[in-house]
């Protein structure tokens, strides 16, 4: 479409949705409108796509996650569609700023983090590449929370994403279907002998689904984000009520069904959250296979075939539930044989870890498990004695490994084990990860079917972190090398041959430092904290975790104004560290490293002593949003969890797409990034992950000895409770404990050294600019190995067997 038909379309949209004049129109009007326009686009292109895989009899993939974190999809929509620089250009001739009308987008409340942002990167990746692969989650209507800091605490609002709609779903009630909870199980048998299951007087929840297109980049292939609500099955029995008790009763029945999709992650930190939380994760589970089921039957396929047509991915451990509730469908409601299921069952389902820490590897209590869920109870429990059969004959009389391997032991069931055993394939998302999982965590099933295992290193799409949230370098490096990039964004290697080009390197430098500009506008703007453009943009951007270790940061920076305090003609480049994450409302360590962080920084940024040197701010909320603007803008990228700890990371990898600098552990991908640049051009300090699992495994580390050797450790130490920070000489006591009274559990003190020493080199290096910029260039040169696109075409090929499907106009 060109500009002069983009306008008097858009002009006719705005006046059939609002009935006013453009003149009239309110800024969220206009929104509405364009995005409206953008859904007449999107549709034909969606249905052709669905016809076509059908018609085609194509496999296709189901992507199961408890979050996905998409961020707005206005713009990437009008990228992905071709259209920006028509859209923006029509929009300013009508006296519409285009970038005004992104900003009246939400953030979709449906992830935290990076469980979330990968999902998102791999629903990206499949429409681009033209994968037949789709989403299924949870419609929240809440998100997780509204982070605002106020007296340095952080506060939890509600975060009513949905208050003024979401333009991009789409409601499909006749698509909903039943998901049962509670009741019992009842079996009897049939004249040919066949035992049949009936779960009677079960609670029955409605799931009505909303679809989200997911656009390819500019190659017509829409797929399908299909997020779950619950709502009440009968919604004549709400209005049954003889009295007011009966009035209340109904409220509140109404009330809890639909709190199973209201909120991401509600507090599991009680019986009740808990029983919330294995609500959420059997409803949209159960949903999502009843709906596939439907539309494998609907093709007219055979069910024995399943497996060849459908492959179900469960990101972690929430969804585990696939692989009871898919032997339930087939069993209960397609009559198959246990053995006939399972074989399908394990077949159709591959997972992946994303974790080693224990609190993360789900598990269920049995009776709060069999109350809720007592006939997918009863196919665990059968599930688990099978292979325990199995094992027995595998390792006669060795109880011990039995156990550890056991679905169900010690009176709960565990997910992780659930998905293992239930699943044809089992990777982690770093090759350290993968590692540690086969020779720590899961060694056990490593070595009874080695074959089940395998890595995907993690990757993020380029098109959101490089085409959309900096299209000045975009433009700069389809200058230099073309396009064909976006497509393949290996091709970014071609960059290198720039690494001695003295102008194009103060071009990449003059983008940086207009993309500071922007990040120092919105600090000052929101928080009044004026940052000298010029120093060391220094960013950790993570949810707040002791893994993540933002304490070790935080140390450092107090370690540095201490230096300052002593000489504030100290010869070191200024530096500015910037944090943003949100700490989980009931995690007490993690809230209180916020505080300390805006304490610091109510401390630091108003000293004028140290002469600009420092400064230090907390940016609240963290969003996808906000990422675009913080990634482009850094220079320093602190990828410092302690090793062995970090799955994988995917921040480190939107830095260095951006060109920034990793100051990291060997954790992770940062060690695949150090393998990529090379190590002259990132800066590695600290254990080593066989370090790291030694001390966990035999011990040897005393904090208190790091405490009394280094002196600057002792002191900043000290500073938590002595009165240094004002007014606080108590708050931070639980910090002091824990980092020495209870030993230091991700080894801070240890790695503290050889952190400073790293940020001393990391000086040096700064300090010579156009080495500086020969860094930064190979970062973003070889950003290209961790696309998604990447990960996403090895999962195809290698564990979904998936094909690409050209989809035509």
């Amino acid at each position: 479409m060109d500009k002069e038909g983009f306008k008097e379309t858009y002009i006719r949209k705005l006046q059939a949705l609002h009935g006013k004049s453009l003149e009239e129109s309110s800024i969220h009007d206009q929104y509405i409108a364009l995005g409206s326009l953008l859904r007449d686009y999107i549709s034909p292109n969606w249905i052709k796509t669905n016809q076509q895989y059908k018609a085609n009899s194509d496999k296709q993939l189901y992507y199961f996650s408890i979050e996905f974190l998409l961020g707005k999809l206005l713009d990437m929509n009008l990228i992905n569609l071709g259209m920006k620089e028509v859209c923006q250009d029509g929009l300013a001739e009508l006296g519409i700023n285009l970038s005004v009308l992104l900003q009246q987008e939400p953030d979709a409340g449906l992830g935290n983090g990076g469980l979330g942002r990968l999902a998102a990167c791999f629903l990206d990746s499949m429409a681009a590449l033209s994968l037949p692969g789709h989403g299924c989650g949870i419609r929240y209507t809440y998100g997780l929370f509204e982070q605002k800091i106020v007296k340095n605490y952080q506060v939890e609002l509600p975060d009513n994403w949905l208050k003024d709609g979401y333009i991009w779903e789409y409601r499909r009630t006749d698509k909903a279907v039943e998901v049962s909870f509670g009741g019992h199980v009842r079996s009897i048998v049939k004249a040919d002998g066949r035992v049949c299951y009936l779960h009677e007087s079960a609670e029955a929840i409605l799931a009505v689904p909303y679809d989200i297109p997911m656009i390819g980049y500019q190659n017509n292939t829409v797929n399908t984000l299909r997020l779950w609500s619950a709502e009440l099955a009968h919604n004549d029995c709400y209005f049954t009520f003889r009295n007011r008790n009966d009035f209340v009763k109904a409220i509140e029945y109404k009330n809890s069904v639909e709190r199973i999709s209201k909120y991401l992650y509600p507090d599991d930190t009680h019986p009740e959250g808990r029983l919330l939380r294995l609500k959420q994760e059997y409803f949209f589970v159960s949903a999502g296979l009843q709906s596939i089921l439907k539309g494998f039957k609907s093709a007219n396929h055979k069910i024995q075939f399943f497996s060849e047509k459908i492959g179900v991915h469960i990101n972690d451990t929430h969804p585990a539930l696939a692989v009871p509730e898919l032997m339930r469908i087939l069993i209960d409601d397609e009559n198959l044989g246990w053995d006939e299921a399972w074989q399908i069952t394990t077949q159709t389902i591959s997972y992946t870890n994303h974790t080693v820490l224990p609190e993360a590897l789900e598990t269920w209590p049995v009776d709060m498990f069999q109350n809720l869920l007592p006939r997918i109870y009863m196919i665990i429990e059968e599930i688990n004695q099978r292979f325990c059969k199995e094992l027995w004959e595998h390792y006669p009389g060795q109880w011990g490994r039995i156990a550890d391997m056991a679905v169900i032991a010690d009176g709960v069931i565990h997910m992780a084990r659930l998905a293992v055993v239930g699943s044809h394939s089992v990777n982690g998302v770093a090759k350290l990860h993968s590692d540690i999982l086969q020779q720590y965590l899961l060694h056990n099933y490593y070595q009874y079917d080695p074959t089940k295992f395998h890595n995907k290193t993690n990757g993020i799409t380029h098109r959101r972190w490089l085409l959309k949230a900096n299209p000045q370098l975009t433009d700069l490096i389809s200058n230099a090398i073309g396009t064909n990039w976006i497509a393949e964004p290996k091709e970014l290697l071609l960059l290198r041959k720039y690494a001695k080009d003295t102008v194009f390197k103060e071009q990449l430098a003059t983008i940086k430092l207009k993309n500071k500009i922007k990040l120092v506008d919105h600090i000052y703007s929101h928080y009044g904290i004026s940052v000298n453009l010029h120093s060391i943009f220094d960013i950790q951007i993570k949810r707040i975790h002791a893994y993540k270790r933002q304490i070790l940061n935080v140390l450092h920076i107090m370690h540095l104004y201490n230096e300052l305090k002593i000489n504030p003609q100290l010869d070191m480049v200024p530096r500015t560290f910037i944090f943003a994450g949100k700490a989980a409302p009931g995690y007490y360590i993690a809230k209180q490293t916020v505080k300390l962080i805006n304490i610091l920084g109510s401390v630091i940024n108003h000293d004028k002593t140290i002469q600009d040197k420092l400064k230090v701010v907390f940016m609240e909320n963290y969003s996808v949003s906000l990422g675009e603007m913080l990634f482009p803008a850094a220079d320093v990228s602190e990828q410092i969890s302690t090793a062995s700890k970090e799955a994988s990371g995917t921040g480190n990898m939107k830095f260095m797409m951006n060109g920034a600098i990793t100051i990291g552990t060997l954790d992770g991908a940062n060690i695949e990034i150090e393998e990529a640049v090379g190590p002259e051009n990132i800066i590695i300090f600290g254990l080593t992950a066989q370090q790291a699992l030694d001390y966990y495994k035999h011990g040897g580390y005393n904090a208190w000895d790091v405490y009394n050797e280094d002196m600057r450790v002792k002191k900043v130490i000290e500073q938590l409770v002595n009165g240094y920070l004002p007014d606080e000489r108590e708050e931070f006591r639980p910090l002091y404990d824990y980092l020495l009274r209870h030993n230091d559990e991700f080894f801070v003190l240890k790695d503290f050294a050889a952190y400073v020493d790293a940020h001393q080199r990391l000086d040096h290096k700064f300090r010579q600019k156009q080495h500086w910029q020969s860094m930064c260039l190979e970062n973003i040169a070889h950003s290209g190995l961790f696309s998604s696109d990447k990960t996403i075409r090895e999962y195809a090929a290698e564990t979904w067997n998936l094909e690409r499907s050209i989809i035509r106009r």
